[in-house]
């Protein structure tokens, strides 16, 4: 800033108060000692304070005051009668300097308030962008469940709903030539706290169960469409309900859904 800005800023005011930090007093100091106007405005800044009410002394306690006051009215030499003979010019000079002091305080105010509006604005342009994202990805999601629906090379295996959930039911798209399985879950209901569906390819003479993976996160999967392992050699699916991890072999009693290939 130009001097001009420096005088205005109320650094001098602070100066002469005693309110700077070590560095930025003897700032102050050096450059009164080097240009006329700054050692004209801190003269004029002390004379001030001397005449000055100690009511309208902003910053400091009264005894503080009263020092700094005393400190002046000796660097001065200036008499009681003096004193006592306060001038209108400094009084003015002084309001001016309140004045600016509190429109330096209100624009800090509204700079604040603007970083504020900035910052909320970049969130939500962060959200916005976050939510155009997944829905990009809800998108290729769904255009890749299309394509293996429409895909005729998938044999396609209805699955029905056993004792425990007649209502419940399911499909399997099963590539026969990439041994690729995926499972549409659109008809089981949301699995209870700590336990998660898990498919199986079945032989059924004897009856030997391969695990072939878990519908994980069932509840955030909107479109229950799921990809599980490939299948080498099925006869049969079915899908249980097991505790959160899967089981070695299938829990019979929690068959929701069963389906020939």
């Amino acid at each position: 800033m130009d001097k001009q800005e420096y005088i205005e800023s109320g650094i001098l005011e602070l100066y002469v108060f005693g309110q700077l930090d070590e560095p930025e007093f003897s700032k102050v100091t050096e450059m009164a000692k080097n240009d006329e106007d700054i050692r004209n405005e801190i003269i004029s800044i002390e004379k001030a304070i001397i005449n000055f009410s100690e009511s309208m002394a902003p910053f400091l306690s009264s005894e503080n005051y009263e020092k700094i006051r005393a400190s002046l009215l000796i660097k001065h030499k200036i008499t009681t009668d003096e004193k006592s003979k306060p001038s209108i010019g400094l009084y003015l000079g002084w309001a001016a300097s309140i004045l600016l002091m509190i429109g330096v305080g209100y624009q800090y105010v509204q700079l604040e308030d603007k970083k504020s509006k900035i910052e909320t604005i970049e969130t939500e342009k962060s959200k916005l962008q976050k939510s155009v994202s997944d829905l990009d990805l809800q998108n290729k999601n769904t255009e890749a469940a299309f394509a293996i629906v429409r895909d005729n090379s998938n044999t396609i295996v209805a699955m029905e709903g056993q004792e425990v959930s007649p209502l419940s039911y399911s499909k399997v798209y099963w590539n026969k030539s990439t041994k690729a399985v995926h499972i549409d879950a659109t008809g089981l209901p949301e699995p209870p706290e700590g336990m998660v569906y898990q498919v199986w390819a079945l032989k059924l003479n004897p009856l030997t169960p391969t695990s072939i993976g878990l519908l994980e996160n069932f509840k955030g999967n909107t479109k229950r469409f799921f990809t599980v392992e490939n299948a080498n050699e099925a006869e049969a699916f079915g899908i249980t309900l097991e505790p959160a991890g899967g089981s070695p072999s299938p829990t019979l009693g929690q068959l929701y859904t069963l389906g020939k290939a």
